[in-house]
């Protein structure tokens, strides 16, 4: 139990810090929704044509299967009746990854990587680029430092497939720097179907060694929390009084001491040590029915799935506050975060002559239970002999509801699509707690007298709600002219709601605390007894005033006009323009009644666009074509890069400070492809592409008081350019009889290189946010001519080589990704960038179907990352290499069955 736990086990827990903390029936692939394989044999042009797959995309203005269509026999339904470029992964092709999430899925796309947790990069270029979308709908982002929705939470299984498009078209938002990514959910089942399954995993640097955890709530293990975390009634009045939480006219000590006392002690803040962290393991259930009535066919599917999984980290974290790369500050630190996925969704689906509705509801809950321990020492705050010993808890829960109605109606030559969506999501941070001890050379035990350097106490309290409410209307109508020509128009309204709060606190005794107090273990030394006693009161930091709370909106209207046709054989040209009237606040909230408003002056963006788009295609032969396109777009500044308030990126391990002197970037983008469709399910694609970019977003870091700390600023301008190579090939065991007659060898390879420069000129200057009015600094201080953009790296590997059984499910696949170095901050003034390793991924996804009392079970085996490559994130200046976050992340080996009824 919690409360058991002495000052001894802390120290135990201290001690292990400086041991090794680990005693140590599927479709062919075809990443862009190509059809089942045939014989290559017969593929000659003469032949008839086979079926083409039938994949299930909603998007705005979208039809894959409607459109002009020219030659291009062998060109895939959803790649050829579309000029834009696009990637279309069925739900065929993402089980055969074995991903379990899309995030995952989206590994083995041509161009994107995925960055941090579940945060996808489109050609290297950041988040902020990239767009997700859900059944054509905007969501938004539980997490407080992304724009976009982090897509490991979204599981597979809801899916009917996922669409990422690299070039614009007017019908999608203009914030569309790299592409948009989006999701479309099972509407109405093919056949009836009630599934189960099941899965077991672990990994090599987690599961059956020791790890951390706090006691928290009986109910941690589902993801709620259970009412320990909930703010005590003192502190609830305290936080509505519209007053600094701290001694004075408005509290007094007494008052605060009680507040103190109402908190809950032993549960949120005693760190345990587990000796043996068990397995993870997941479930899910799915049921889908589909009946007629009369003319209609109407569909139901529902899906729900649970997992709980631990991962803990030995991680080496270091920076330094000069401009010589010394670790000045040097810690071992050991985390363990145990994470529970609750993911539902109900989906009604209706079909009538040409015409679909579908109404889809979606629950998304990620809750992170975070417990760690560091030692090391600091010497920017004290001697460099003295050691640190530190522990944080935390508890986040973020939650995603998503509704929406999608319309999509074929009257003869002319389409129309509605879309009505409202999304809600929250983040609640309860209790973040942290203890700093120093080591007292005259007792020769950490102490914590919460007054002295690295001797501290405090909590935190944030959470964050937005709401998005978004519609949209698109026509489309074939002209009866004599050359193919289609006209489509619509109207988009977006409206984003946003507001954020985080109450920052910390321990302070009336006096000093003998030293018989300050060894005591964190919940004895914030006893009810020693704040009595000791007089220990508990007194708000939030910052300046206004920057603890914050209300955001973003309104968009939006109406675009795009065209298309054949102009003459075999050449398409879609052209088309999007106007934008877009405006952004931030807004701090004055919650101390504060008569300095020197921080309280919100930030205010209202810009309008017109963002042209053109894309023409050449298919110049029935399994050929070439595209050409070039567009304008923006990217707008996320809601937590503007605001004025601190936040602990929990993934990044340090702090974030907005900045409100941030404007939109301006994008150019162009891009030629060459694709060739030389058998069923196989192709062989390359694409060149360049982008200008006029005020890009980068993250740099500065080292205010000691510690490392990240905000934001336009650098001047950018430019990327590069290109892709795509292939896949099948190699089929042609006259073989046995085991291989009806296998095959599939073999899907991609490969991207990019390469970004920002420039910087002598006159540039750029506007951080400190003061009033904000600091303007030189551009060079921070950014280098030809420096990289941050989150870009110039090589991007994907290979996948499989047997497959091409009349059963029977799938063995090696997946092999590699990205290069990235940059992931800006140095600090006069230091080198901090930079990312991702390295080389080797992963191995087997499937098989076995028949067990009449039924079908399907196996799925993984093992991730075989080759053990670890993360690294560190600084070099030529000379010397700091480790920033390094760690282990070890090899996961996963087991799963599914069963359908």
């Amino acid at each position: 139990m919690a409360n058991r736990l002495s000052l001894g086990a802390i120290l135990l827990l201290s001690t292990a810090l400086t041991t090794p903390a680990l005693a140590q029936q599927a479709e062919p692939p075809a990443a862009e929704a190509a059809p089942p394989a045939s014989d290559p044999a017969a593929e000659a042009p003469q032949a008839a044509e086979a079926p083409q797959e039938e994949v299930d995309v909603s998007g705005s203005g979208t039809d894959l299967g409607n459109e002009i269509v020219v030659t291009g026999r062998f060109i895939p339904n959803p790649v050829r009746a579309t000029p834009e470029v696009i990637t279309v992964l069925s739900s065929a092709e993402i089980a055969r990854a074995g991903d379990g999430d899309v995030a995952g899925a989206l590994t083995r796309v041509t161009g994107l990587s995925v960055v941090g947790s579940g945060f996808v990069y489109v050609r290297g270029l950041g988040d902020r680029y990239s767009l997700a979308l859900l059944n054509g709908s905007p969501l938004p982002s539980p997490e407080p430092l992304k724009r976009v929705v982090p897509l490991d939470i979204f599981p597979t299984n809801i899916l009917a497939s996922v669409v990422v498009q690299k070039s614009f078209s007017p019908n999608f938002p203009g914030e569309f720097g790299g592409g948009v990514i989006n999701l479309t959910t099972k509407a109405i089942p093919e056949e009836d179907f009630f599934e189960v399954g099941a899965s077991i995993s672990g990994d090599t640097e987690t599961t059956g060694y020791f790890g951390y955890t706090h006691f928290g709530d009986r109910s941690d293990w589902t993801g709620f929390e259970g009412g320990a975390r909930s703010i005590p009634a003192p502190l609830k009045a305290a936080l509505g009084s519209g007053s600094l939480i701290a001694p004075g006219a408005a509290f007094s000590n007494d008052a605060l001491e009680t507040i103190g006392i109402s908190l809950t002690n032993s549960a949120t803040s005693v760190v345990q040590r587990t000796k043996n962290i068990r397995p993870n393991f997941s479930g899910d259930l799915s049921w889908g029915n589909s009946f007629e009535a009369g003319d209609t066919r109407l569909g139901v599917i529902a899906t729900l799935s649970y997992s709980n999984s631990w991962r803990t980290r030995d991680a080496i974290q270091q920076f330094s506050a000069g401009t010589v790369l010394t670790p000045d500050v040097n810690f071992r630190s050991v985390r363990s975060d145990n994470q529970i996925l609750l993911n539902g969704m109900l989906a009604l689906g209706a079909e009538f002559g040409d015409h679909k509705v579908r109404l889809t509801n979606l629950i998304i809950r990620d809750t992170l239970k975070l417990s760690r321990l560091s030692r090391g020492t600091d010497v920017i705050a004290s001697s460099a002999d003295q050691e640190i010993l530190k522990q944080e808890t935390a508890w986040y829960e973020r939650q995603l509801i998503n509704s929406q109605f999608v319309g999509e109606f074929e009257f003869g030559d002319l389409d129309l699509d509605i879309r009505a969506s409202y999304a809600n999501s929250k983040r609640d941070a309860p209790y973040e707690r942290s203890f700093s001890y120093a080591f007292n050379d005259t007792v020769q035990n950490f102490t914590n007298d919460l007054r002295s350097v690295n001797q501290s106490a405090r909590i935190s309290f944030s959470d964050l709600e937005e709401n998005v409410y978004s519609g949209a209307i698109d026509l489309a109508y074939k002209l009866p002219t004599a050359i193919p020509l289609s006209v489509s128009a619509g109207y988009a309204y977006t409206d984003t709601q946003r507001t954020s709060s985080r109450r920052d606190f910390r321990f302070l005794p009336d006096g000093t605390l003998n030293l018989a107090v300050a060894q005591q273990r964190p919940d004895f030394l914030l006893s009810d007894f020693n704040i009595q006693t000791y007089n220990i009161f508990i007194t708000e930091t939030s910052g300046q005033s206004g920057a603890a709370a914050f209300d955001a909106g973003l309104k968009v209207h939006a109406g675009y006009l795009q065209a298309e046709a054949e102009v003459v054989d075999s050449v398409r040209i879609s052209a088309g323009v999007r106007y934008e009237d877009g405006k952004q606040f931030v807004a701090p909230i004055n919650l101390f009644n504060s008569s300095d408003l020197t921080f309280l002056t919100p930030t205010r963006i209202a810009n309008s666009y017109w963002l042209p788009a053109a894309t023409v295609t050449w298919n110049f032969k029935e399994d050929m074509q070439l595209r050409a396109h070039a567009s304008k777009t923006v990217a707008r500044p996320q809601f937590r890069e503007l605001a004025r308030q601190v936040y602990q990126d929990t993934d990044a391990d340090r702090q974030f400070f907005g900045n409100p002197f941030l404007k939109d970037s301006k994008l150019f983008n162009a891009e030629a492809r060459y694709e060739w469709y030389y058998a069923r399910g196989q192709r062989l694609t390359a694409a060149a592409f360049y982008k200008k970019i006029d005020n890009p977003i980068e993250v740099f870091a500065f080292i205010p008081s000691g510690s490392l700390v990240a905000s934001f600023a336009n650098a001047p301008s950018a430019k990327l350019y590069g290109f892709e190579m795509d292939a896949v090939k099948h190699f089929p065991f042609d006259g073989t009889e046995g085991f291989l007659s009806t296998r095959q060898i599939v073999v899907a390879a991609n490969y991207t290189y990019s390469k970004s420069k920002i420039t910087v000129g002598p006159g540039d200057t750029i506007i951080l946010p400190f003061g009033a009015t904000g600091e303007v600094r030189a551009a060079s201080d921070f950014f280098s001519n030809g420096a990289p953009l941050t989150g870009q790296s110039d090589h991007l590997v994907n290979l996948q080589v499989g047997l497959e059984d091409t009349e059963g499910l029977s799938q063995q696949t090696l997946l092999l990704t590699y990205a290069s170095e990235r940059v992931t901050n800006r140095g600090a003034q006069g230091q080198p960038d901090i930079m990312e390793r991702p390295g080389l991924r080797l992963d191995f996804v087997a499937r098989q179907a076995v028949s067990l009392f009449g039924k079908e079970v399907n196996f799925k085996f993984e093992a991730r990352n075989i080759l053990g490559t670890d993360y690294k994130e560190f600084q070099n200046d030529g000379t010397n290499q700091i480790d920033i976050n390094s760690y282990a992340l070890g090899t996961s080996l996963s087991l799963g069955a599914s069963v359908k009824f």
